[in-house]
Formats: structure tokens, sequence, C-alpha cells
């Protein structure tokens, strides 16, 4: 009896020694159970989606700065606006095949490809590409690669909103968790920005992610912002969207006004400072925000006031219509929009050889693959996701102590050298190489740049638009004082030129 005795408190201490041992993650392991069929549904409502409100906002791009769209003013939809915006218009949809670029690289290398594949993949596409993009084109084909490529101090654009509006992906093929999305944008948000404009990319990704879990958009808005430092500039100004939705909650066109006021100040883009035009990354957010909330799952009501805002206002309804969609799901979106889709799923967007259709499809895959490879589970008819407790990503900030000090007109066309002398602490300075005919072959010049006669950087400067460098050169953080910058032309030739266009002091 005494043997049998010891032997049960034996197993009775193991028992309690196995408890007391188990991993937290193992006692408190939670799984969002969702059908296939609903993983999908939303899956479709998010690339769709997207399609709706880039289409829908593409022809107020960039034409309403510093000032939103009148509410009496018409924004035209029809049952064919889709298919033939597709047809007539197909570089519209960069807020697609760029998605479309990483999507493909994932679909064919799999998920640990290394970042390079990603980089050259978008830097060798033929699609054109302007700020932080071109930058960071420019940079991967001249040696200088991720994350290097989207840091500030290579990139005058990395806070503008360029990854941004390419997150998309990132969530959809992450749904309900949003560490996985946060890491896939930390290596290839870091291809094009920095900062806030890292940080644009991180929050829609989470939001994607987040919309899978939550059926109230003002929970996918707040918790999103979870994964952004509270002591960064977009954290900043997305929490105050959210404040003021709460301050004025039947009124989207008072807190238009505060986020004028207080948010749509460009430091950094060559092309923003010092002028209404802004695509700095979390004003344009602020109006994703905004139409959002003042939505309030309302898919006419949140692309409405996403395009009103103004300035990008097709990336904005994009990435609005694409966070909504996924929440509520594709069979939700309202037959007035969707109904424009059915003559385009089919269709190729340029630069791709995907359609919506096999969007669906690839992104469907991905989905079911990564929530298997993050502890999920995948049963016959439905998917136990393992949610995750949201990590906030690291801090980082670009051009920190910048301050804007004027804009000089600076238009000359280069014969051998120019230059100009400012005083301050920076500078970014605008320009162009050309050919005098367009039937010419392109050609690439090479430039030197000094600073106050001293050599600082040897460089190419294509003709080609789609290799161009898209600034000339820039440099910040210099101390106080007064310098000359020059440009050498190391290889003019008579049947191209360099123009200049203007410079920014800081």
């Amino acid at each position: 009896m005494k043997m049998i005795r010891l032997y049960l408190e034996f197993i009775l201490l193991l028992v309690i020694f196995c408890s007391c041992n188990s991993t937290s993650s193992d006692v408190e392991r939670k799984y969002l159970h969702l059908s296939k069929a609903d993983l999908e549904n939303k899956i479709k409502g998010g690339w769709a989606g997207q399609t709706i409100g880039v289409t829908f906002g593409g022809v107020t791009e960039f034409k309403f700065n510093g000032t939103f769209i009148q509410d009496y003013q018409p924004l035209p939809w029809n049952d064919n606006q889709i298919k033939n915006t597709m047809l007539s218009w197909p570089d519209l949809y960069d807020d697609l095949y760029m998605d479309l670029t990483f999507v493909e690289v994932f679909e064919r290398l799999g998920f640990d490809a290394p970042v390079d594949s990603f980089a050259y993949a978008f830097a060798n596409a033929d699609y054109m590409l302007w700020h932080a993009n071109q930058a960071a084109r420019y940079n991967i084909l001249n040696g200088v690669l991720p994350p290097k490529s989207g840091y500030w101090k290579n990139n005058p654009h990395a806070d503008d909103i360029d990854y941004q509006i390419e997150a998309d992906f990132a969530g959809l093929m992450s749904p309900a968790m949003p560490n996985v999305a946060s890491d896939i944008s930390d290596k290839i948000g870091h291809i094009m920005c920095y900062g806030d404009g890292w940080y644009g990319g991180v929050y829609v990704g989470a939001m994607y992610s987040l919309a899978f879990v939550y059926d109230n958009i003002y929970e996918i808005v707040t918790e999103a912002l979870k994964t952004i430092p509270q002591q960064s500039t977009f954290y900043q100004c997305i929490a105050d969207v959210i404040r003021w939705h709460k301050e004025y909650p039947e009124d989207w066109h008072q807190t238009w006004f505060e986020i004028q006021k207080k948010w749509s100040e460009d430091k950094a883009c060559p092309e923003g400072v010092f002028v209404p035009f802004n695509i700095d990354a979390k004003l344009n957010a602020a109006y994703v925000v905004m139409g959002l909330l003042y939505g309030n799952g309302d898919f006419t009501r949140t692309l409405e006031i996403s395009t009103r805002a103004g300035q990008d206002s097709d990336c904005n309804p994009s990435t609005a219509g694409g966070v909504l969609a996924t929440m509520i799901g594709y069979d939700k979106i309202p037959t007035y929009w969707k109904s424009s889709l059915s003559q385009a799923e089919q269709l190729n967007f340029k630069y791709t050889n995907m359609s919506l259709e096999k969007t669906y499809e690839i992104s469907f895959k991905h989905a079911l693959l990564m929530i298997e490879r993050n502890g999920g589970i995948i049963k016959e008819d439905s998917v136990e996701i393992l949610l995750q407790n949201l990590k906030e990503v690291r801090f980082e900030q670009s051009y920190p102590n910048l301050i804007p000090k004027k804009k000089e007109s600076f238009w000359r066309l280069v014969d051998k050298e120019v230059s100009f002398e400012f005083e301050g602490t920076g500078f970014a300075w605008r320009g162009e190489a050309t050919k005098i005919n367009k039937d010419l072959n392109d050609y690439v010049f090479n430039v030197t740049f000094c600073i106050n006669d001293k050599e600082v950087e040897r460089c190419v400067l294509p003709t080609s638009y789609k290799l161009r460098k898209h600034d000339f050169f820039w440099k910040y953080d210099l101390p106080y004082g007064k310098y000359k910058v020059k440009m050498i032309i190391d290889n003019p030739h008579p049947d191209y030129e360099i123009y200049s266009w203007d410079y920014t002091i800081f």
C-alpha cells in the first residue's frame, strides 16, 4: 500500500510540475475559426475593393490639393467604368500591379524569397515609377540595395505614400496575423521607404489583416495603430484623426480642416515642399482613416469621403475600399459598385500576367499556406488561425530636424557645368536629362557633383524616363554654413541635354 501511495504522489507531483512549466502560449493559444468560403470571400473583397476605389478616384487624382471636393460636385460611376478604364488608362492601376509584382515573387520563389528578389523584380519591371519608388529603382539599378535604397539619406521621398499604396497584399496574405504582415512589410517596405513612409505600409497591412478578425471599422483602425510606435509622427497623426472623429462625429469636413491645420506641411519631398501638392504618407493615410471612420461600414460613403478629401484621391479610396471590403466580404459589396467588376475580372492588369480572378486564386492559396506556416490548422472546409498579440514595430524617423527654408527656381540648360550657392544645412536639387529628338536612342550622362569644389558624388543621369534619377543631388545634415553646389557633365553630347529646374534649401 505504501508503494502504491508513493507512486500516486509521484504521478500527482509530475502533473503539477508539467502544468506549472507549460508555456503561456500553450495555455493561452486562441484561434479564429473561419470557413474557407468566408476566408476566400474576404480576400476577394480586399482585391475588388482596391480596384473599385482606384477606378472611382482616378479622375480626381492630385487635382484637389489643399482643398476638398465639394459635396455638390458629382463623382461619376457606371457599370462599364472599370473595364473601360483598364483598357484606356491601364497605368492608373499602380495600386494593383505594384502589389502583384511582390505577389508574383512569393508565388515563384516561396515565402523565404530574399529581399533582393523583390527589389530586382520591382526595379526591372516595365512600368513607370515616381517619387520613393523611382528613387529606389535608380538606387537598386546602380548598386544601392535594400534597405539602403529606401533610407532617407539615399531617398528624398522616403516618407512619401509609395509603400502605403502597395502594402495591401501583405495583410491579405496574412489574415488575422498582423505581426506576419509587419514582417513582410519590414522586408519589402524598406525597398522604397523609411520612417513614416514605411509606417504607412505597416499600418495598412495591419488593417487588412485585422479586417479578418473584427466586423467593426473602429476596432480595425484603432487596433492596427498599435503596430506603430507612439513617438512617430505617423502614429500621432492617425491618433489625432481618431480623436477628431470623436469630437466631430457628424462632420468629416471639420476633421479635414483639423488635419489640414496640423498635418498638411510636407517638409522633405522636393516636389511637395512649399506647394499645395502633398504625397506624404501620413497625410494621405489620415484621409483613408477619415473615410473609414466617417463611412462607418457604408461602402459608398467610405469611398466618397476618402476621395473628396483630395490629394492622392485614387490611392486613398483604393486603400479604404480594400480594407472595408475585406471586413464585409466580396458578396456584400453593393451591386452599384460590384456590377462594374464582372466585365473586368478576366482582364490582366497591365505589366502582369494576372487578372483579378487569378489574383483571388493565388492570394487565397498564399493565405492558406501562411496560416499553416504560423501555427494555424487547415481543415477540409475551414481554417483555424492562431491569433497573435499585436507587436509594435521598431521606431525610425526620416529627416530629423529638417526644416525647409526656401525653394529657388533654377531653370538652366546645362552646357558643361552649372552651380548655385546657398546658406543652410542641406539642399535637394531637381532637374532632368533628356534627348533633343524623341526618335533618338537614349543616352546616359556621366556627371560629377561637388560641394565647395570638393567632389562628393559621381553618378549617371539616363535620359530614359524609366531609368531616370528622380532628383539630381541632395545632402542633409550639413553643418550650418554657406555652400557652393556644382554639377559637371563628364560626357556632354550635342543631341542630349540636361536641364536644371529648382532647388530647395533646408
